[in-house]
């Protein structure tokens, strides 16, 4: 059987599709890939966080995004559309349609079982070279448990863990302060058991 080699979009081709299609789609290294539709819990989570840090900020020179706004990384072979991206002071876009932004302070996924490993390795790797991201949130939508990993002034990213939903998170990349059971508010988490099994089912 003949073998075709596979169509790589470049940057340019991926915006201009992208701004016509009906669903939104990521890039990454030429390759654009369908987005999943969220559970109801991912939805919740997103909107919990992203009201109550726009709240907060709502006087500052910040603004907070949702998971229409893209983002791309400075080499453009990714595009992505964070669950919550925030940014300090002005917005820098890619061009004049004002819907690529290229400089977050902090961004914000929310982790499916699907997704999981590319947040963390590939995903994160690549927002680890936009110079201006100071803070990534990963976002556990199974289990109560938020991952804060910092960029400090010089050496590696630092890293935190909040499993308690009286923990409280503080944001420093933005100065701003969220409780988990504020950012869980109304998600029931499944029984021990019933996790362990999702988890073993995804080895």
């Amino acid at each position: 059987m003949a073998s075709y080699p596979k169509h790589l979009c470049t940057p340019e081709e991926y915006i201009a599709l992208e701004r016509k299609a009906l669903y939104k789609n990521e890039y990454c290294n030429g390759e654009i890939s369908a987005m999943s539709g969220a559970s109801r819990e991912h939805i919740l989570i997103v909107v919990n966080l992203g009201s109550d840090l726009n709240t907060q900020l709502e006087n500052r020179d910040c603004e907070v995004y949702t998971t229409e706004m893209r983002v791309r990384t400075p080499d453009t072979k990714l595009y992505t559309y964070p669950d919550v991206a925030v940014v300090c002071g002005p917005p820098k876009f890619e061009d004049q349609s004002v819907d690529t932004l290229l400089n977050p302070t902090l961004i914000v996924e929310v982790l499916s079982p699907s997704t999981e490993a590319y947040d963390r390795t590939k995903k994160f790797s690549a927002y680890r070279t936009i110079n201006s991201l100071q803070e990534y949130i990963l976002t556990s939508q199974q289990e109560c448990r938020v991952t804060q990993f910092i960029r400090p002034a010089s050496g590696p990213w630092l890293f935190q863990e909040f499993t308690n939903l009286e923990d409280t998170i503080h944001f420093q990349s933005i100065k701003c302060s969220v409780s988990l059971k504020k950012i869980y508010a109304r998600i029931q988490f499944p029984p021990d058991s019933e996790l362990q099994a999702s988890e073993e089912n995804r080895l």
